[in-house]
């Protein structure tokens, strides 16, 4: 993946080094954003198993539905300014990703006449208080429709490598994996600006928990298409793939369905728990966006299968 001209977003903010070591008694997931507490239980212990925090598998679930997920914030902890992106490699990475996913969706906004408003991304470690609640080390990428931020930890894209094999480790094609994780994270804030997740917080308030996953694995599902959008349309304006980066992101998409977690974990595949869908689903969708650049392909919910 060649990223080095890709404009550096003024978007980043640096938050590393300055939360409190996570550890005991911070709060977890309630579930009274949307989800049952039997379904966080499992997916737990499922997390637990393959050997990572819960909210990795969990991420973009509860922060999708806002804050109510969430039981408190770590008092006391002192108020951030914005600095930009951390001076290293990986904040120019993800500088320059966050500025290509603001371009390319800002030409699809005008495209219809709108005009599109992009994210914070805010990278920390350890732990750091957000609107949707606290946010620990190891969580993975989230977004934050409150604040329409999305969060990254800066050892998930370690973790992708070493505990999922999302990617092959140490390779460069793992730069286009962890590109398309960001994408996907701005592709729920683009759900937000276009009043989908509104709309399926509604619809998943007083629905069984089946049906509430069953909703949640299509928003999840058409956040992967939006990022294949990004990434056709950032290979059109200007080709930025290598031989081998969109199989790594393939491979991502399997590592990270929710049936090969769960057969890594349990051996036993529960279709009814999903949420995020399954590694053939994650695949076919982000596919779906990467081969025809369109954001009218990725209507998940009018799919009678997905």
């Amino acid at each position: 993946m060649r990223w080095d001209d890709f404009r550096q977003s003024e978007n980043v903010e640096d938050r590393t080094g300055d939360g409190p070591l996570a550890g005991p008694g911070f709060p977890l997931p309630t579930g009274r954003g949307g989800f049952g507490i039997g379904t966080l239980i499992v997916l737990g212990l499922i997390a637990w198993a393959v050997g990572i925090d819960p909210r990795v598998i969990l991420s973009g679930i509860e922060m999708t539905q806002g804050p109510s997920g969430y039981e408190q914030r770590i008092p006391n902890q002192p108020s951030v300014q914005k600095k930009g992106a951390p001076n290293n490699e990986l904040g120019r990475f993800v500088a320059g990703v966050l500025g290509s996913t603001e371009d390319r969706w800002a030409e699809i906004f005008a495209e219809s006449g709108a005009r599109y408003r992009a994210p914070r991304l805010v990278v920390f470690s350890r732990a750091t208080n957000s609107a949707c609640g606290y946010a620990q080390s190891a969580m993975g990428p989230f977004y934050c429709p409150p604040e329409q931020a999305v969060y990254l930890d800066t050892s998930f894209f370690q973790d992708l490598q070493r505990k999922l094999n999302a990617c092959p480790a140490g390779s460069k094609t793992c730069e286009f994996s962890q590109a398309y994780v960001i994408a996907h994270e701005v592709g729920h804030h683009v759900q937000n600006l276009l009043g989908i997740l509104p709309k399926v917080n509604q619809a998943q308030r007083g629905a069984s928990p089946r049906e509430r996953n069953a909703l949640q694995v299509r928003v999840e599902l058409q956040a992967d298409c939006f990022a294949g959008v990004w990434a056709n349309r950032q290979q059109k304006k200007k080709e930025f793939l290598d031989p081998g980066d969109v199989d790594a992101a393939l491979q991502t998409a399997t590592a990270i369905g929710d049936d090969t977690l769960q057969r890594r974990s349990q051996g036993v595949v529960v279709p009814d728990s999903f949420t995020h869908g399954s590694a053939a689903q994650r695949k076919r969708w982000f596919q779906t966006g990467f081969q025809s650049g369109d954001l009218n392909s990725c209507n998940t919910f009018s799919s009678n299968a997905i």
